[in-house]
């Protein structure tokens, strides 16, 4: 398939990616994430692992929509918990 990513056009198969990714050690995921193999990597190390181009130069949603096309799961990244009101805040 043949997608952009930072301006510059790659065709990519889902093969490739997972053949790219196969030995690498997913960092700790604190955005979104996609599912290669068995494992939950950060959208941006795969970005940059399959482009070889700085995570700076690209968006995560860039590579993302080039992922989801080749049938990868991606996950947003999770809101942030809410934290609970204090009691001495309530108006009550």
């Amino acid at each position: 398939m043949r997608c952009v990513i930072a301006r510059f056009p790659f065709d990519l198969t889902k093969s490739e990616v997972e053949h790219s990714m196969a030995g690498v050690e997913p960092e700790s995921v604190t955005a979104g994430s996609v599912v290669v193999g068995p494992h939950a990597y950060p959208v941006k190390q795969v970005g940059e692992v399959i482009t070889r181009q700085d995570r700076r130069d690209f968006t995560e949603a860039e590579v993302a929509r080039a992922l989801t096309r080749l049938g990868f799961v991606c996950r947003p990244a999770a809101a942030p918990a809410r934290t609970a009101v204090p009691s001495w805040a309530d108006p009550a």
